[in-house]
């Protein structure tokens, strides 16, 4: 599973809010909705916010393993 915790901790951390990635960097509010709910999103949304935090993917995300591996 992939969380998206650091992403908010980041974000508070650069002092970028939500309101500031749909007004100002245009991500879709529906993409950031997707991140608060730990859903999938596509690498280029993930790619995006490492570009405008200036940060590396670890900054925004942690896989923790499924118990339920194929």
């Amino acid at each position: 599973m992939i969380k998206y915790d650091k992403l908010w901790e980041t974000m508070k951390s650069k002092e970028i809010t939500q309101y500031d990635l749909y007004t100002k960097h245009h991500m879709n509010r529906s993409q950031l909705n997707r991140l608060r709910h730990n859903r999938n999103v596509e690498v280029n949304t993930i790619d995006k916010l490492c570009n405008i935090l200036n940060c590396k993917v670890e900054d925004i995300m942690t896989h923790y393993p499924d118990d339920n591996v194929f």
